[in-house]
């Protein structure tokens, strides 16, 4: 088998249109997991005591399932309890509550890292609970969780691909299409991998320069 540079420069549009699904659905699906993760992580620390044994079993029941599986009971099995969502919506929804289980471990673990008596310098000066954890905890686990969050961030781009399976038009999707139609598994395959590879590259480098600038900004702050 030899590699037919010429199919491949010829998906260019196809492929377009395929890495704008992929790239807006981990954004969004991304962001809504950020938020969500850290609503999850601030009520089991500061909610009501009975919301943390639920919130603490969704997040082993997230982290405990494979996302394919979770993904075929929300798309293939919503429908049995009144869910029924497009394949988009879907894939949005199913790796916003994925990714929320593992960010939330994350700012969890940043809360925890946070030392005792800066928090009670807040208290001290009368800040309310919610400015203690914008003003006082977000700032300092900032840089502690930075490379835990790109790492997630990446591992949730990579996992953009398992949306394939519930028809999203997506890169793994497309680019599938395209190597049955033209028996050229080894050109697409390959052309997958180098695109994936180059977005976890680029968003890997984004990460280093955040931690850079939030380094920056600690140390000029200290």
């Amino acid at each position: 088998m030899t590699l037919d540079i010429d199919l491949i420069t010829s998906m260019g549009p196809e492929l377009l249109r395929a890495a704008g699904v992929t790239l807006s659905t981990w954004l969004c699906g991304a962001l809504a997991a950020l938020v969500l993760g850290f609503v999850v992580a601030v009520a089991r620390r500061y909610g009501p005591s009975f919301l943390n044994p639920i919130l603490r079993a969704y997040v082993e029941l997230m982290r405990g399932t494979p996302f394919l599986i979770q993904l075929f009971l929300l798309y293939y099995g919503g429908p049995f309890v009144g869910i029924s969502l497009d394949p988009i919506p879907a894939g949005l929804l199913g790796l916003s509550v994925y990714g929320a289980a593992y960010f939330s471990e994350i700012f969890r673990a940043g809360f925890e890292a946070v030392p005792r008596g800066h928090i009670e310098a807040g208290e001290c000066l009368g800040l309310s609970r919610t400015q203690i954890v914008v003003r006082i905890m977000l700032p300092e686990m900032t840089m502690l969780i930075l490379p835990a969050g790109v790492n997630m961030m990446i591992i949730m781009l990579k996992e953009t691909a398992v949306l394939s399976f519930i028809t999203v038009p997506e890169l793994t999707f497309k680019i599938s299409q395209i190597g049955s139609a033209n028996y050229a598994f080894v050109e697409s395959l390959f052309l997958l991998a180098c695109i994936y590879w180059g977005l976890v590259e680029l968003c890997s480098h984004l990460g280093y320069l955040a931690e850079s600038k939030v380094r920056k900004y600690g140390l000029s702050h200290a």
